[in-house]
C-alpha cells in the first residue's frame, strides 16, 4: 500500500511538472528588431547593403534559423524599410509617437507589447549587430524560458584601463577608474570587465510593462569579441564588412568547399554587349583554387540536377549566380548563391548575397572573391595551398574589393583572360 502511495505521489508530481512545462512553453516569444529610418550617422543603414546583403538581413537571418521565436517583427517607421523586411518576417508600424529622435527603445517596445498583448517575452535584436549567430540566441532565450530568468543582455569582456576626467579650479585633470596605475596588472593576469554588445536584450513582458529592459532575475550572456560588433558610424561600416565576411552568420547551408560555380552568362557575365575582363578574371581565380566552373545560357534546375549527379556533387558544394525567375529554385538550393545589382522580383529575394557591381560589369568576379572569402576563414583544406602573396584576400575585400591587384604579370593575365572567354564563348 505504501509503495502504492508513493507511486500515485510520483504520478502527480510528474504531472504538475509536466503541467508547468506546458505553461512554459505556451509563453509567446517574440523577437523584435528595431530599425527607425532616421539613421543619422548613416543614413537608411537598416537596410544598406553589407557585404551584399541589408544590414537587417544578417540578425534576420539568425533570428529565423533559431527557431526559438513564435513570431519575429521588424519594427519601423519608414516605407523602404518596411519594403525590405516583408520579404522575411511581419513589420510593427510603429506610431509617430515613438518615431521621434528622443524616443527611447523601450517606448517602442511597450508600443509593440500593447498592439501584441499575447506577447509574453521579448528578444530586442540591434540590427547593427550582424555578427549574431543562432547559437547565441538559442542559449539566451532558454536562460529565461527554462532557467527562470526575467532579464538576459549580451556582453562581451573587455581588458581596457578606464580614466575619468575630473575638472577642478585649477583646471582639468584624471583619476583611474578601474586600476592602481602603481600597481598595473597584465592582460593576462586581469579578468576584465563585462561591457555590454548591443547584440540583444531579453525581457518578460511583465518587466517592460514596469519601464525597464533588465530587473528582476538578471544574467548576462557572454559573447567572443570576434562576433561582438556595433555600427554606429561611418568608420564602423567598412570594418563591419571585413569582420562579417569572417565571422559572420551565412545559414544553415553554408558550404565547407564549393566544387562548381554556375553562372548566367546571360544577365550575368553579360549585359548584353560584352564580358568584362575582370569577372573573366575571377573566374580564372577560382578555377586556380580548384572549383570548376560553368557556364550557361538560362539553365533550369533539372540540367542543373543531371549535371550534379554526373560529378556526384551536393548542392551544399555548388555556388550559383544568376538574374532571372528561371534561376530561382536554383539560387533557393545552392549553397551560396548571388545575383548582380540589377536583379529585382523573386530572384532577388531567393538569392542569399546581392553584389554591388551590375551584369557585365564586375557582379561575377564580386561574387568569386565573396565565395572565397566565405570559405577561406574556418582554415579550409581547399585553400591550404593559398600564397597569401597572391591571394586576393591578402588585400582585404569589401569596400576595399577595387584595390586587389594580382602578382601575376600581365602577360600571363591577358593569356588567362583569353582562354577563359573563348571557354565562355564555347558553352554559351
Amino acid at each position: 500500500r505504501s509503495l502504492v502511495g508513493k507511486r500515485l505521489d510520483g504520478d502527480k508530481n510528474n504531472q504538475l511538472k509536466r503541467t508547468k512545462l506546458d505553461t512554459v512553453k505556451e509563453r509567446h516569444v517574440a523577437g523584435v528588431i528595431l530599425a527607425r529610418g532616421g539613421s543619422k550617422g548613416i543614413p537608411l543603414k537598416n537596410i544598406k547593403l553589407l557585404a551584399g546583403v541589408p544590414l537587417i538581413g544578417w540578425v534576420i537571418r539568425a533570428a529565423i534559423d533559431s527557431d526559438v521565436f513564435d513570431s519575429l517583427w521588424v519594427s519601423t517607421d519608414h516605407d523602404e524599410i518596411e519594403r525590405v523586411a516583408k520579404k522575411w518576417v511581419q513589420v510593427h508600424r510603429r506610431s509617430a509617437e515613438v518615431s521621434k529622435d528622443t524616443t527611447s527603445s523601450l517606448e517602442t517596445i511597450q508600443e509593440f507589447c500593447r498592439m501584441n498583448p499575447e506577447v509574453d517575452i521579448i528578444c530586442n535584436i540591434q540590427a547593427t549587430s550582424p555578427c549574431l549567430h543562432p547559437h547565441h540566441l538559442i542559449q539566451a532565450v532558454e536562460m529565461v524560458t527554462k532557467q527562470g530568468y526575467n532579464s538576459v543582455f549580451s556582453v562581451d569582456r573587455r581588458h581596457h584601463f578606464r580614466w575619468q576626467e575630473v575638472t577642478r579650479e585649477g583646471g582639468t585633470d584624471t583619476k583611474a577608474l578601474n586600476l592602481n596605475p602603481a600597481k598595473r596588472p597584465r592582460h593576462q593576469d586581469w579578468a576584465g570587465e563585462l561591457c555590454e554588445n548591443g547584440s540583444f536584450y531579453i525581457a518578460t513582458k511583465k518587466l517592460i510593462d514596469e519601464g525597464v529592459l533588465q530587473g528582476g532575475k538578471m544574467a548576462y550572456f557572454e559573447m567572443p569579441a570576434e562576433y561582438s560588433i556595433d555600427i554606429n558610424i561611418p568608420i564602423d561600416w567598412p570594418v563591419a564588412e571585413q569582420r562579417v565576411l569572417r565571422f559572420g552568420y551565412f545559414g544553415k547551408d553554408k558550404p565547407e568547399l564549393v566544387r562548381l560555380l554556375l553562372c548566367n552568362v546571360l544577365g550575368c557575365l553579360t549585359d548584353g554587349v560584352s564580358v568584362n575582363s575582370r569577372d573573366l578574371d575571377g573566374i580564372t581565380m577560382l578555377q586556380r583554387e580548384g572549383t570548376e566552373v560553368g557556364i550557361q545560357v538560362q539553365p533550369k534546375q533539372v540540367e542543373v540536377e543531371k549535371l550534379m549527379k554526373e560529378k556526384r556533387l551536393e548542392w551544399k558544394e555548388v555556388a550559383y549566380i544568376g538574374n532571372d525567375a528561371t534561376d530561382v529554385d536554383c539560387l533557393s538550393l545552392a549553397g551560396l548563391s548571388a545575383v548582380p545589382l540589377d536583379t529585382s522580383g523573386m530572384a532577388l529575394i531567393a538569392a542569399k548575397y546581392q553584389c554591388q557591381s551590375t551584369a557585365g560589369h564586375g557582379a561575377v568576379r564580386e561574387f568569386c572573391e565573396h565565395i572565397l572569402h566565405s570559405l577561406q576563414p574556418a582554415g579550409n583544406p581547399q585553400f591550404n595551398n593559398l600564397d597569401n602573396s597572391e591571394s586576393p584576400l591578402h588585400a582585404g575585400g569589401g569596400a576595399f574589393r577595387d584595390r586587389i591587384e594580382f602578382s601575376r604579370s600581365e602577360k600571363s593575365s591577358e593569356k588567362s583572360r583569353k582562354r577563359c572567354y573563348e571557354n565562355v564563348m564555347c558553352e554559351g
